[in-house]
This record gives structure tokens, C-alpha cells and sequence, in this order.
């Protein structure tokens, strides 16, 4: 029986840097059914230079006159909102994560009682940073867009350093991403060389690369999320409205109920139909006391109240102890065995 499935609303940055839409984002989330609310946490001016261009996505949803470094200031909270944020996540029983992208960034983030790091797939293969962040004994996530199965292993192994044991996210660096693109695959690649719990970040329009991840075994499930798709930003093109939110989280638990187990046995409800869906053999027209039973004999009849249909080979040439009648299911008394 697979266990539940832990669901990110990744709000990332769109509150477009504006408190009070990242608390009715924190609350739109938690009746959406997410466990967790994920934020990011970062100053600008620690993340791109003043020449750094936008990605290829942001240029198709942004200002294309402005620079990575203007559109990310515009997206910025203060630490003192974001302590705001973990207290309001409290309130209402959801958890807070954000990803950090500064040292200092970390330092904070560990003040507040939270329960992970996140790492984002861009700094994957910053390993000093990611020895710092697990140097604050946080349970680590590491989302793996752009990287290499080698570049996951270092990453992985600078957590078993601290004797943490990160889950690590498939994820496609592209917004939106193509489905063709998901490569969920991976997840199992990666659970099966480095040994680690494995779930999906996810960039996809739809939900169905998220389903079939939860089935191949994605214990966390991330994926963007908003208030509106038309909102001006980077993210929000590609993210999840509440409805389209709620429908995942009711999409995946139902994927968990269908999993079931390994053990390939009759469910309880479905036993109650086989007295009706099997068959057993019936004699398929009157015969006499001694007469000896030929293959042209038998039928294989509903209900399953006969002999099973195993008995088959046995019975022919045997005799009849009694005369039966057309469709009577034989059992075994009805036999003269030799």
C-alpha cells in the first residue's frame, strides 16, 4: 500500500511581491488540499548581475525591455514577510518551505521552525552551498532540472556527509514543460542508483505527468500554483489555479487508492462475484447410471457450483455413479471413480 503523498503548492514568486497575495495564496492552497506552501526566498542583487538576461520563458510573460535583475526585485519579500508567511502557515495547519539562494538566505530560513530546505535545480551543482544548507540539520529536497545523474549523486553524497537523506525531485527546467519532456523514468534511475526517495517537480499544463509519477513510486509532488493564470509574472502562465489545484490533489489521491499492493490475490469485493463469473462442468445432456463420460459430454457452466473446471482431464473415462440430467453441475459423488 503506497503512503500519502506529499503535495507542494509552489508559490514561488507569484505574489508578485505583494503580502497580502501570498496570504490568500497560503490560504487558497490549504482548500486546494496542498500539505505544504513553498515560497522563494532571495534579494536580488545576490542572484543575477545588471547584464543577466531573462531566461527564454520569462522574455514570453514579461517586460521584454527589462532586466533579470529589475523583473526579480519587483518579486522580492522581506525576511520579516516571510516570518509573517511561517506564522500564517501555522495558523491554518500547512507547512512553510522556501528555497533559499543565498547563504544568508539559509541562515535565516533555519531560524524559522520549518521543516526542510529546499534546493532549487539551479544550484544543484553548488555543492558548497548545499553543504551549508545541510549543515543546518534541515531534511533536504533537491529538485534536479539540468543535471546529470552524476551531478545528482555529488549532491546526494554531500547530504549522506551531514547523515541526511535527501528525497530528490525529477523536474524539467522549462515553463511550461512538454509532457513529452517529463522523463519520469529518471525518478526510477536515480532511486536506483543512489537509493533515495525519489518524487516529481512539475512544469507540465496538465496533471497526468503528476499521476504517473505517484504511480512509479513520487513520494512529493510539487507543482506551481496561483491565483490566476493571466496575473502578470514569470511563473504564472505555467502554474495551477485553485480548481485545477484541488482536481490534482483529489487526482493523486485516488492513484494512491488504486495502487494497492504487490500481493496478486482476490479483493474482498470481488469475491462475492465469483460465485456468479466462474464456471464449473456441467453435463450438457442426460445420461445413465454407468455411462462413461466423454469430452463431448461437458460444458463449462455458470454459476460455480460444480466441480472446478480443473477436474476436467480426471473425470473423462470415468464412469457415472447415477443417471443425471441435462445442465446438472457434476460434483463429485456423481462419480464411480475406478
Amino acid at each position: 500500500m503506497k503512503g500519502k503523498t506529499y503535495i507542494i503548492a509552489e508559490v514561488g514568486v507569484n505574489h508578485n511581491g505583494d503580502i497580502l497575495k501570498a496570504v490568500e495564496l497560503i490560504n487558497k492552497a490549504k482548500e486546494s488540499g496542498a500539505d505544504c506552501v513553498k515560497f522563494q526566498t532571495f534579494r536580488a542583487s545576490k542572484i543575477a548581475t545588471s547584464i543577466s538576461p531573462k531566461a527564454e520563458y520569462q522574455l514570453n510573460v514579461t517586460d521584454k525591455n527589462e532586466s533579470q535583475l529589475e523583473m526579480l526585485k519587483k518579486l522580492e519579500l522581506t525576511y520579516d514577510d516571510f516570518k509573517f508567511l511561517n506564522s500564517k502557515c501555522k495558523e491554518i495547519k500547512i507547512d512553510f518551505i522556501s528555497t533559499p539562494y543565498s547563504f544568508e538566505d539559509i541562515d535565516f530560513l533555519s531560524t524559522l521552525d520549518v521543516k526542510h530546505i529546499k534546493i532549487a535545480s539551479g544550484q544543484l551543482s553548488e555543492l558548497e552551498f548545499i553543504n551549508y544548507a545541510c549543515s543546518k540539520k534541515k531534511e533536504i529536497i533537491l529538485s534536479t532540472g539540468m543535471a546529470t545523474l552524476s551531478q545528482v549523486c555529488e549532491a546526494v553524497e554531500v547530504a549522506r556527509s551531514h547523515k541526511i537523506e535527501p528525497i530528490v525531485l525529477q523536474c524539467t527546467t522549462n515553463y511550461p514543460s512538454r509532457i513529452e519532456d517529463a522523463n519520469l523514468l529518471a525518478m526510477k534511475t536515480m532511486k536506483k542508483a543512489l537509493k533515495v526517495k525519489i518524487g516529481y517537480s512539475d512544469h507540465v499544463l496538465n496533471n497526468y505527468a503528476c499521476f504517473s509519477a505517484v504511480a512509479l513510486g513520487a513520494t512529493v509532488i510539487e507543482k506551481h500554483f496561483t491565483l490566476s493564470k493571466y496575473t502578470p509574472g514569470p511563473d504564472h502562465s505555467c502554474s495551477s489555479e485553485p480548481k485545477e489545484f484541488k482536481e490534482l490533489v483529489y487526482g493523486i489521491r485516488q492513484v494512491e487508492k488504486s495502487i494497492g499492493s504487490s500481493v496478486k490475490n482476490p479483493s474482498i469485493s470481488e469475491r462475492k462475484n465469483e460465485y456468479g463469473m466462474k464456471r464449473s462442468l456441467v453435463i450438457n445432456s442426460s445420461l445413465e447410471k454407468g455411462d462413461v463420460i466423454q469430452k463431448e459430454h461437458i460444458d463449462f457452466k455458470r454459476p460455480k457450483n460444480g466441480l472446478d473446471i480443473y477436474y476436467f482431464k480426471e473425470i473423462i473415462g470415468e464412469k457415472l455413479r447415477i443417471s443425471i440430467k441435462k445442465d446438472t453441475p457434476l460434483q463429485l459423488k456423481h462419480i464411480d471413480w475406478r
